[in-house]
């Protein structure tokens, strides 16, 4: 299964570092695999800006509806918690969350969280570990299948390099959310999916 499409006019100073699929949850007949794909900032410095795309597909096949949406969002937040501490970001908080329109014009609207936390960066020279407060966003939605989108970035202006600050990379993030979508070609290889 691939992952959805990324527009790549979207990804000017990305750089991809991750494609996997996995199987996050499997209880009797039912199953859901996820294709995601993972992008950093090529360029700044630790705590890099980074953005994923995932697309689900669940097994037996079930279109979205409005229990199972409520599923996955609520999966889907715990999944984005973990992937957060495993970059090293704690204290999360839920800040809010909102509905935003994305591009594809057959695709519900995605509903969009927002987290603050602080990401610990060990220093390898004297001043000892630092904390970096981060802002992390999560959007969710229904485009015949289910599609997740987000990423992370630095909230202090000093975490960039001169000319960027935390305003562009959010609106650098959510142009690339908005911009996902699902493969042309439903994106099945013949793997039995």
């Amino acid at each position: 299964m691939d992952p959805p499409v990324v527009p790549p006019d979207r990804l000017d100073g990305w750089r991809r570092v991750a494609e996997t699929t996995d199987r996050p949850f499997a209880a009797g007949p039912v199953s859901v695999t996820a294709s995601t794909v993972r992008y950093e900032r090529a360029t700044d410095p630790p705590p890099r800006p980074f953005c994923f795309a995932s697309r689900l597909r669940i097994r037996p096949e079930t279109a979205p509806n409005a229990a199972l949406t409520r599923l996955v969002e609520r999966r889907a937040r715990e999944g984005f918690r973990d992937r957060l501490a495993a970059r090293d970001i704690a204290a999360v908080e839920r800040r809010g969350d909102r509905e935003m329109a994305v591009d594809d014009p057959a695709a519900e609207r995605a509903t969009v969280w927002t987290f603050r936390g602080d990401c610990r960066l060990v220093e390898d020279g004297t001043g000892g570990d630092r904390e970096v407060p981060i802002e992390a966003l999560l959007a969710v939605w229904a485009a015949d299948e289910y599609l997740l989108a987000g990423g992370a970035y630095p909230v202090v202006a000093a975490a960039y390099p001169e000319g960027r600050g935390p305003e562009d990379a959010r609106r650098e993030l959510l142009g690339i959310v908005r911009g996902v979508r699902p493969p042309a070609d439903n994106g099945d290889e013949e793997d039995g999916e």
